[in-house]
């Protein structure tokens, strides 16, 4: 924790106090700091309404939250939300109020999603107020909806997907009204914004467990409303000689089970890597189970579900790219040196070595192709896997050669060679395009 955030949103909470106001710090860094791992995003809960916060504190952002009774205060350049203590009307949509009205401590705490989530904290007294019983499940390690949890998931659909990403990442259990009424309301999540979803299921993939997530995504009923295409890999049968572990979906599940706080890239890889198979699968003439080119498949379906998920362009590049290239690996051994250095070069290969990795981990167990990479990436120097071009498209020009697309041809052949170790060059580039030139134009010479 940041003491300098910690005192300045203390000095934010004195300052209302001594207006006359009641205030405390609220929501998720109590739960932290009485987890002991507080962090430096402190909400205050107070009684001024958003006027009377603006005439304490003139440098205000966020205006537009008002009508929540929501101000940000900028104080010493951090941006602190100051909330008025409130109890919310009706929720319409699934997600918001349709109006709010200003209330007491013990109303607002009432309002809030989970007991864990549901404790205020005054800084002065340095004194936590519990009127949801939060500190028990807190120590029980409990996810518990406040009060009715069909009312509260009722209320805003994004909870459902919440109490699993708190379960994962804080390592609880959910209490089991709670988990029933998410069984129960699991197929209204596909109400939420998918950037919502994207974000939730974000946090649960880049857990320390992120199959400990996937688990409770599964038997809640909300994998299959979110990711179809990952549940529909359940009883997708492997050939056995490869993939002793099981069916598509538990090859998945022990990728994922290899993972602890992965990069999201990987996390995502991971998960799709084989969701072409369900498309792709097939039986040759003595009954062999077959893939054929469920990498290609699998790249296109996620890049579809990437894209319904509201992912940015970067990362759906990457992710594609990770499965589209997984199958390469197998072949690493027997590449011809330039096909290595290419493979070496390519902007994903930590993440796609990664993949490979807990990919045979999760089926044979062979590492050799893994650890021959990696021999061969301490082997090669940077300089040496992606070299310099040696001469451009200008110096072909000038050698005669018309613009068009024989001098991308000309130029991948000297690359070619230059990676093969064949040409190191400049000098040694260009004889090698003159001689390419003169057979070309002479086709019948020795």
């Amino acid at each position: 924790m940041d003491s300098a955030h910690y005192a300045t949103a203390k000095d934010i909470v004195a300052k209302l106090t001594q207006a006359g106001f009641v205030a405390y710090f609220a929501g998720g860094w109590v739960r932290d700091y009485l987890r002991g791992s507080p962090h430096d995003d402190i909400d205050i809960a107070t009684s001024a309404t958003p006027e009377e916060i603006i005439q304490l504190f003139p440098k205000t952002t966020g205006l537009e939250g008002k009508c929540f009774g929501v101000v940000r205060v900028l104080q010493n350049h951090h941006a602190y939300e100051v909330a008025t203590f409130r109890s919310d009307g009706d929720y319409h949509d699934g997600r918001h109020p349709s109006s709010v009205r200003f209330a007491s401590p013990q109303e607002d705490a009432q309002r809030r999603d989970f007991t864990i989530n549901g404790l205020f904290f005054d800084p002065e007294k340095n004194q936590v107020i519990d009127f949801v019983n939060g500190t028990a499940d807190l120590k029980n390690k409990l996810i518990r909806a406040i009060g009715d949890p069909l009312a509260r998931f009722r209320e805003d659909k994004l909870r459902l997907l919440r109490a699993v990403r708190f379960a994962t990442t804080l390592g609880f259990q959910i209490e089991p009204s709670t988990w029933q009424a998410i069984c129960h309301l699991a197929p209204e999540i596909t109400r939420i914004s998918p950037e919502r979803i994207r974000d939730e299921l974000n946090k649960i993939l880049t857990s320390e467990s992120p199959v400990r997530g996937l688990d409770l995504l599964d038997s809640s009923g909300l994998l299959k409303a979110i990711l179809p295409e990952i549940e529909a890999l359940k009883g997708v049968q492997q050939p056995p000689q490869f993939h002793p572990e099981g069916d598509v979906y538990v090859h998945t599940r022990l990728m994922l089970s290899h993972l602890s706080r992965p990069s999201l890239t990987l996390a995502l890889s991971t998960l799709f890597h084989d969701v072409g198979k369900k498309a792709t699968y097939s039986l040759d003439p003595v009954g062999r189970i077959r893939f054929s080119g469920h990498e290609h498949v699998g790249a296109r379906i996620t890049e579809r579900v990437l894209r319904r998920l509201r992912y940015s362009n970067e990362i759906i590049e990457t992710v594609t790219a990770c499965v589209q290239n997984h199958m390469t690996f197998k072949d690493a051994p027997q590449m011809r040196l330039s096909k290595l250095k290419r493979l070496l070069a390519r902007p994903t290969f930590d993440e796609e070595l990664d993949l490979h990795r807990i990919d045979c981990l999760s089926s044979h167990g062979d590492l050799s192709i893994y650890e021959f990479l990696v021999q061969r990436r301490q082997a090669l120097s940077q300089e040496e896997i992606s070299p310099p071009r040696l001469i451009t498209g200008h110096d072909l020009i000038r050698l005669g050669l018309s613009p068009g697309p024989q001098i991308g041809r000309l130029l991948e052949e000297i690359r070619e060679a230059q990676l093969e170790g064949q040409l190191s060059t400049p000098e040694q580039a260009l004889d090698y395009a003159r001689n390419r030139l003169r057979s070309l134009s002479n086709p019948t010479s020795p």
